[in-house]
């Protein structure tokens, strides 16, 4: 069963990366992963420790907390572009999982970039 897991995770960790601006659901990945969502679940689970909607959702708030970071482009954009349904939703899920709102953590984030640069 590892060398399954192996093969199985080698092509669905990238394709879960590069689908990530997508609303992807269990359904779609284990659909590209050709097997059951119980049993796409359960190996992917046995393969990382975590579970695979957790990797999603934690996958798309590190490129937003990243985007919010690195580039000026709207809370709202970003939202959309990591398949968020709405700038409300993204902000309750970053919100809850940062304990700060993105606006906040954009702000201080930019603080303290320019900080640094003043030193």
């Amino acid at each position: 069963m590892k060398k399954v897991q192996s093969d199985v995770m080698a092509e669905i960790l990238p394709w879960i990366e590069k689908n990530i601006h997508l609303p992807l659901i269990i359904d779609d990945v284990a659909h590209r992963s050709g097997y059951s969502r119980f049993y796409i679940q359960r190996l992917f689970y046995e393969y990382t420790g975590v579970t695979l909607g957790r990797h999603i959702r934690q996958l798309r708030l590190d490129k937003a907390a990243e985007a919010l970071e690195k580039t000026d482009v709207p809370i709202t954009e970003i939202a959309g572009l990591l398949g968020y349904e709405s700038q409300q939703a993204f902000t309750r899920v970053f919100t809850r999982h940062f304990n700060i709102s993105p606006g906040k953590w954009r702000r201080q984030i930019k603080s303290l970039g320019k900080a640094a640069h003043r030193k």
